[in-house]
């Protein structure tokens, strides 16, 4: 099959482009980049007045299959991806059973290979079942070819065996990838702890115990010379730790939702459990310096930490709903309308964190748009408003915080190996 993108603003920072130009596909490859392309009998899909950009990726969702597939399936969920905008996600461990051997891997990759509309990669667990007491087979699930590890959802809490799993993991050249709270302080905590969480009556979850768990990782990350990823940072103290450390040169990169930088704890008045996540939205000057840390390159990609549940869970007393919401249809329209259009990032920059730093962290061959490479590509049109309607996601899940609110810009298209899966809002595949 041949493809032939015409008429698009191609940003492609990875090779510092930034122009309209074509680009030609064939056999689910970028044959051509150039200007005045053409091809006979190839299919056009016309780009004018829209950005190309290489396929963004999250590198950090959770499409519950194994053993949940009321809250989400590997086909609800990149369908979702595709209408989103999203050619790649990487799928967390926390399932059941957890993702922590190579017959668990070996699994999803047969369902991936039958389901999935985009492309899937996966995360192994840390330790066995989650535990964090033994090594799960992290070299057998490497071999298998798992993107990085992680024990998302749960801190671990034993340093020791942190310095050993980061040690073991860069044998095999991959990162873990760190949910940094420290359990002994946010245990029983449902939001940010501060000013709102007092006047509402809610245990809060200390800023602190981010701070204390990042800091930690980044002197082991040094200790061991080996990388470090901090999931989901939220706080103004980790963000400058990010900074300092990068400065002297540790290896430790970091990402953001869209939620903590758009978000504050004051949405939270209505006890609104849609609003309710791990780690928590937090106050305005933790929200600002996520910002900032995005801005100035400290924070290093954009994710959505997609976490679908059924809307039995959600739909109860604030304390009761489990943490978590869907991101992965919002994500795109939520950058662009805060943060492009806003003036706080450049088109470059967004592409760079939402497509080349999510490849360059996981090790993938991805994100950048040149010949040889995968046809992965997320079509752009950075104008059109349009309303959250959370009642139409491709996810089970339906419980969003952005339902209702208007946004500006949107993916116009999917691009997975040279198959267009999504067009126009509707998935193809």
């Amino acid at each position: 099959m041949t493809l032939l993108v015409k008429g698009g603003r191609v940003v492609n920072p990875a090779m510092n482009q930034d122009e309209l130009c074509d680009i030609l596909i064939e056999n689910g490859k970028i044959k051509e980049v150039g200007k005045n392309l053409s091809a006979a009998g190839a299919e056009v899909l016309d780009a004018t007045g829209k950005v190309v950009a290489p396929g963004f990726i999250d590198m950090h969702v959770h499409l519950r299959q194994p053993g949940q597939s009321g809250k989400e399936t590997i086909a609800s969920g990149t369908r979702a991806a595709a209408a989103g905008g999203i050619t790649r996600v990487a799928t967390m461990p926390n399932t059941k059973p957890v993702i922590d051997s190579a017959i668990v891997v070996d699994g999803m990759k047969y369902r991936i290979a039958r389901e999935g509309v985009v492309k899937v990669e996966l995360i192994g667990a840390v330790s066995k079942n989650q535990e964090g007491q033994e090594l799960a087979a992290l070299g057998a699930m490497a071999k298998e070819g798992v993107a990085a590890f992680s024990d998302d959802g749960h801190y671990i809490d034993n340093a020791d065996f942190m310095r050993k799993a980061m040690e073991y993991a860069s044998m095999f050249h991959k990162v873990i990838i760190e949910h940094c709270e420290d359990s002994n302080l946010v245990r029983g905590g449902q939001m940010h702890e501060g000013v709102v969480s007092n006047e509402l009556g809610l245990k809060g979850r200390p800023a602190v115990a981010e701070d204390i768990a990042v800091a930690r990782d980044i002197f082991l990350a040094e200790a061991t010379r080996t990388p470090v990823h901090i999931a989901h940072i939220s706080t103004k103290n980790a963000v400058e730790l990010v900074r300092q450390a990068k400065a002297r040169g540790v290896q430790v990169t970091a990402e953001v939702t869209p939620q903590h930088l758009i978000f504050t704890d004051e949405a939270l008045r209505t006890y609104d459990t849609r609003f309710k996540m791990n780690p928590p939205i937090r106050s305005e000057e933790h929200r600002a310096a996520c910002v900032e840390g995005l801005k100035d390159g400290t924070i290093d990609a954009i994710v959505t930490d997609h976490a679908p549940h059924e809307w039995e869970e959600k739909d109860q007393e604030f304390n009761l709903a489990p943490s978590g919401f869907v991101g992965l249809e919002t994500s795109v329209g939520a950058i662009l309308t805060y943060m492009y259009h806003q003036g706080i990032m450049d088109l470059p920059a967004i592409v760079q964190a939402m497509s080349v730093a999510p490849a360059r962290i996981l090790g993938l061959d991805a994100g950048v748009i040149a010949p040889g490479k995968d046809a992965d590509l997320t079509v752009l049109d950075l104008d059109t408003e349009w309303a959250v309607d959370a009642s139409a996601f491709y996810s089970k899940c339906k419980m969003s915080p952005f339902d209702e609110m208007i946004f500006k810009g949107k993916a116009a298209a999917t691009i997975v190996n040279g198959d267009v899966v999504m067009k126009d809002g509707e998935v193809l595949r």
